[in-house]
């Protein structure tokens, strides 16, 4: 497959370039400064006011060893932020150890940046409300595994591009702060937004470790962080089996696209995540589950030659606090996790069971749609009180372990989309039949309203226009709407 460019060609050109007189928001900038040099961006910066805009020509900056551009002390606000942008999206490359570095700030927008430098690039506790939007991220390939680290609240990343590792390393960590909540517990990030980044070309060929995305760690697994990770494409991110590794509480992830990549997303630790409306296609993995209290609705998972959706038993019960830390980095059982209304289309494993300690138990699996020639469409190992409701199955792999009244097997009656997505037809017997009391969906994966009859899978039956489709390139990234 050919690399995709950050910037190529007279039309990308055009669109990407920014008029130095206009904000990033489309209102009037309270000053336009532009800078042509490091030294000139930094005293832009010592003596920047909210609503500043600081334009840094186009060129290769190399930041000197031992250096970085300091953002120190420097607080825009909500409605007027502190800008500093490059003069057209991609077109000021820096180079060297460091970049910015961040401190005692808040609402700091840095955009459009090409962005090569060795070492980490972290928004620090002590700098809420800071955004890092349309740039390009291609650091060093030798030097600090982790490229953007990510500890202060109300944080937004969007429309940027992270691409092309081959080492061990993490595109995205989302952290938290260095002391202790009131409860002495250790604390996540507050409302991270994550949101229309493309992730690609992660070529790691070890077993672990390259991740484009992960949100926490083992040790902040109870810790609540209220992130949203949303419409972002994954390409072929094969450093990990963890595309979407969650390592903490209280997230929602939906909306994106995985393609043709070894990863998957995975709630590896933590509790009451949701899982809506993701398309994880043509790779290895799909949806892995730990913990307790999550919600997977409405996800696609196509031509996968792995696992599908793995209901995950455990090495422990529940993580708890004062646990050893053997104990916090086993994997805690599934209990009372709601799995519903999604579609598992023609992968080499569909529904999917471990064999550990502790069985998953009280879990909803209904009104799922299970589709496949290949191994068995349910190979669940121990559960507990578990309840089966009408799941549809089909297709030449036998039922395997679902009980016999946990489902009902039918032609679904698919038809495929210009976008490659099969849903129901007209005549589908899946138009419907849902009977999961209360409902956990108000609309499907294509944004159509559910309504009080809902059909099985993750599409909803109608005959007007999708609204949301697989992500592709043009929607995300440095150029996206």
């Amino acid at each position: 497959m050919q690399r995709r460019t950050f910037l190529r060609g007279t039309a990308v050109a055009a669109i990407a370039a920014a008029p130095l007189t206009t904000s990033l928001s489309g209102s009037a900038a309270a000053a336009d400064l532009p800078v042509a040099s490091l030294t000139a961006l930094q005293n832009a910066i010592n003596s920047a006011a909210p609503g500043d805009r600081i334009i840094l020509a186009d060129g290769t900056y190399t930041v000197p060893s031992g250096s970085s551009i300091k953002i120190s002390g420097k607080n825009g606000t909500g409605t007027a932020p502190i800008t500093i942008v490059s003069q057209t999206r991609g077109g000021a490359v820096l180079r060297g150890q460091r970049s910015f570095v961040l401190s005692n700030s808040s609402n700091i927008t840095i955009s459009g940046f090409s962005f090569r430098q060795s070492t980490t690039l972290e928004i620090p506790e002590n700098c809420p409300s800071i955004r890092l939007t349309r740039n390009d991220f291609q650091f060093a390939d030798t030097g600090d595994p982790y490229w953007l680290v990510v500890r202060g609240n109300g944080a937004k990343i969007d429309r940027n591009h992270f691409h092309h590792k081959t080492t061990t390393g993490i595109f995205l960590i989302v952290d938290g702060p260095s002391a202790p909540g009131p409860d002495g517990q250790p604390r996540m990030a507050q409302g991270v937004q994550i949101v229309k980044n493309h992730f690609s070309d992660h070529a790691f060929t070890g077993t672990n470790g390259g991740e484009p995305i992960r949100l926490g760690v083992s040790g902040r697994a109870l810790a609540d962080a209220s992130a949203t990770v949303e419409y972002n494409l994954f390409e072929r991110c094969d450093g990990d089996p963890e595309a979407i590794s969650v390592k903490s509480s209280g997230n929602t992830i939906r909306y994106n696209t995985v393609r043709d990549s070894r990863g998957g997303i995975v709630l590896r630790h933590g509790n009451r995540n949701r899982v809506e409306g993701n398309y994880l296609l043509d790779g290895k993995d799909g949806i892995r589950l730990y913990g307790n209290d999550h919600t997977i609705v409405n996800n696609y998972l196509s031509g996968l030659s792995g696992d599908a959706l793995v209901i995950g038993s455990g090495s422990t019960r529940d993580h708890h606090p004062g646990e050893t830390e053997p104990e916090r980095r086993g994997n805690d059982a599934c209990d009372r996790v709601v799995v519903a209304h999604n579609t598992l289309l023609n992968n080499n494993k569909s529904l999917c069971g471990e064999s550990r300690t502790h069985a998953p138990q009280d879990v909803i699996v209904a009104d799922n749609l299970l589709v496949s020639d290949t191994e068995t469409l349910v190979a669940m190992g121990a559960t507990t009180r578990f309840t089966w409701r009408t799941n549809m199955l089909w297709g030449a792999a036998p039922n395997g372990t679902i009980p016999s009244g946990g489902f009902l097997r039918a032609d679904p009656r698919l038809t495929p989309g210009a976008d490659g997505v099969q849903r129901l037809s007209a005549t589908s017997p899946a138009i419907g039949a849902a009977t999961l009391s209360p409902s956990v969906v108000t609309d499907d994966i294509d944004g159509d309203q559910r309504g009080s009859t809902r059909d099985i899978g993750a599409d909803e039956y109608t005959t007007t226009p999708a609204l949301r489709h697989p992500l592709t390139p043009a929607d995300v990234g440095p150029n996206a709407p």
